[in-house]
């Protein structure tokens, strides 16, 4: 499978497709709406970026205790029932005068539902397309974030500026309602790929297994950890210029969009591995020019360069697959996601705090650096893991090292 025709002609592969990209649109329009709230009412960096970003957090507590459920769930019921979810608590979160705690109370809910939500997704993913299409159908569903990132956050800043941050979370509800329409009438109604109930000893078993192979265990640190970073410096965006977060973000967006675009499509297989760590290390260099203030044109093409290098993860994730059992997919790719969206919490919460006590640019800065720092430790080690792989020793299949 090659060509995007192939991809889309796949039965199923469209209506999984809109519902991520819709699903994206809905919390790119929300999630600016909410920090932009925050903002308004604290004047506090950390709690703008915790606001956008602190969902992430409660991704490990549905990493521990739910993540079973991502391959012992019917695939449509859980999209389906996850939209909903998203749409009732975002419609809450428009309420005038809901306390502080209730608005975190409510994003760390998110959180924990959204812990499935990417297990499920991959997991429906690696079903519905050949294993040789899955890299193609990574990068589209990848690319489909750029796209809606860009356009949810340009629509975001207009309806905030046109109409208000509660109007626009309106919005958000709307649509994460449309995406529960799309699975629901969209997708096929396939049973779970693993028999038996979901528990919380089922999840901590797998899990557990997942991570006891060193091949699984640093390919999920060069996944979770450099790219967390750099989430903590977008999630400075608000605080750093809050006229131009909206413009920040859908720059960010375009980048991400276009490095999935090119390296999804259109760099050769053999090359793929080659450019992995140069494009981490791509992901979190322009990030250092937030030092000099940079006027906006500069900052944009800056975040816009540096989100090219998130097309990195595309080669991490097939990788994951390839030292996976395909029994355990869904959970392994809902570890993956859940691990990412926790690490992108924990670097939210640093960055802010660093910007409290110093400035948006100089957290930004040090952000990056430390993005550097763990990519440049994390190479060799991958590096080995790729050359045993190439010469035909195990890399961890199923119990590892």
């Amino acid at each position: 499978m090659r060509t995007y025709t192939e991809l889309f002609g796949t039965p199923e592969f469209t209506p999984l497709f809109a519902t991520g990209a819709v699903q994206v649109a809905a919390s790119t329009v929300s999630g600016l709406a909410l920090g932009t709230l925050v903002y308004a009412a604290t004047g506090s960096p950390l709690l703008s970026a915790l606001s956008m970003f602190g969902s992430s957090f409660a991704q490990l507590l549905g990493a521990m205790v739910l993540l079973s459920a991502a391959d012992r769930l019917r695939p449509r019921a859980a999209l389906t029932g996850l939209a909903l979810v998203f749409c009732a608590s975002t419609a809450v979160l428009a309420v005038p005068g809901l306390p502080l705690w209730a608005v975190f109370v409510l994003i760390l809910g998110q959180g924990t539902a959204a812990s499935l939500g990417g297990g499920v997704r991959i997991g429906l993913l690696n079903e519905i397309l050949p294993r040789e299409g899955y890299l193609l159908g990574r990068s589209v569903l990848s690319m489909s974030v750029g796209v809606q990132q860009i356009c949810g956050f340009a629509a975001g800043g207009v309806l905030v500026a046109a109409l208000s941050p509660r109007v626009t979370l309106l919005v958000g509800a709307g649509l994460y309602l449309v995406a529960a329409a799309v699975a629901r009438l969209g997708l096929g109604d396939r049973p779970p790929r693993v028999a038996g109930r979901p528990s919380v000893a089922r999840t901590w078993r797998t899990n557990r297994l997942l991570l006891s192979s060193r091949a699984r265990r640093r390919v999920y640190l060069a996944m979770w950890v450099p790219n967390g970073l750099i989430v903590g410096c977008e999630s400075l965006y608000v605080s750093h210029d809050a006229r131009h977060a909206g413009l920040l973000f859908a720059f960010a967006a375009l980048g991400m969009l276009a490095g999935d675009t090119v390296m999804g499509r259109f760099v050769p297989a053999g090359w793929r591995e080659r450019l992995a760590t140069p494009l981490r290390l791509l992901l979190a260099a322009p990030y250092l020019l937030f030092l000099l203030s940079p006027p906006l044109p500069v900052a944009a093409a800056a975040v816009a360069l540096a989100s090219a290098g998130f097309s990195a993860g595309l080669m991490l994730q097939q990788r994951l697959m390839e030292i996976t059992p395909e029994e355990m997919s869904g959970q392994a790719f809902g570890l993956q996601s859940s691990g990412m969206l926790a690490m992108q919490g924990v670097a939210a919460s640093i960055a802010g705090t660093v910007a409290e006590f110093t400035s948006p640019p100089v957290a930004m800065a040090v952000m990056a650096a430390a993005s550097i720092a763990v990519t440049l430790a994390l190479a060799p080690g991958l590096r080995r893991e790729r050359e045993r792989s190439a010469e035909g020793v195990p890399g961890g299949r199923v119990t590892g090292r």
